[in-house]
């Protein structure tokens, strides 16, 4: 499968450990503040990474590194992803996958088959909101809830994050969000930052103290809400 981005060492993407980072192009949605515009509107067009090179690069550094993140994208897009896994586990990594969760049945069945070790699925936003803030006019919201029901159920430790937009999110979305997510064991906003590579630059963030309220809105169901990306 087509690897576009290796970072060899990352203390931000796997919690915990020092990890290396893969990512994988395409995407089924088209969130417009993603940061990895290449990725999603044109993977055909980037550098291809050879796996066995990344591969190479991951056995050499047995012994430092403490796992292995794949992300993109959208990884569950490509079915190969169980090979490359398969690999990657033979090498002794524990794996976290960065998923949207629209393809609950392929996480199942990584999950199931004890493929990776933690899922950080994105949150986009409130159901009533997640079309548009996702970018998918007619996205079917019933994939979404039946990824989060599965990991809710506590198979793989697992985190929810959601970026948050000023111009995209509102305080309504969040209590919402607090209501869909109740009990859930993780859930992380993340300041989000514009930069020329998002697929439309111009949005902008939420102060700190923004951010803290919204935190006290789900903190009414979620036991453990945590602030990413401010300085």
């Amino acid at each position: 499968m087509p690897i576009n981005g290796f970072n060899k060492t990352t203390l931000l993407d796997y919690p915990g450990k020092i990890a290396a980072t893969i990512f994988l192009g395409s995407c089924n949605f088209r969130c417009p503040f993603c940061h990895n515009s290449g990725l999603v509107l044109s993977p055909g067009e980037q550098p291809v990474i050879p796996t066995e090179d990344v591969l190479k690069v991951l056995k050499k550094r047995q012994g430092i590194l403490e796992g292995v993140c794949i992300t993109g994208g959208e990884p569950t897009l490509d079915k190969d992803i169980f090979c490359l896994i398969d690999r990657i586990k033979e090498l002794g990594y524990p794996v976290k996958l960065d998923t949207n969760g629209s393809h609950p049945w392929i996480l199942k069945k990584l999950i199931n088959n004890k493929m990776i070790d933690m899922v950080a699925m994105d949150i986009k936003s409130s159901k009533e909101s997640y079309a548009r803030v996702a970018g998918s006019k007619h996205l079917d919201l019933k994939p979404i809830c039946e990824s989060v029901d599965f990991l809710m159920s506590g198979s793989v430790p697992y985190e929810f994050r959601t970026t948050v937009v000023r111009e995209l999110h509102t305080q309504e979305d969040f209590r919402s969000i607090g209501n869909w997510l109740a009990g859930c064991s993780a859930y992380y906003l993340q300041a989000y930052k514009d930069s020329p590579e998002v697929i439309r630059p111009g949005f902008s963030s939420y102060s700190k103290r923004d951010l803290d309220y919204f935190c006290l809105i789900l903190s009414r169901t979620i036991p453990a809400v945590y602030i990413r990306g401010i300085d």
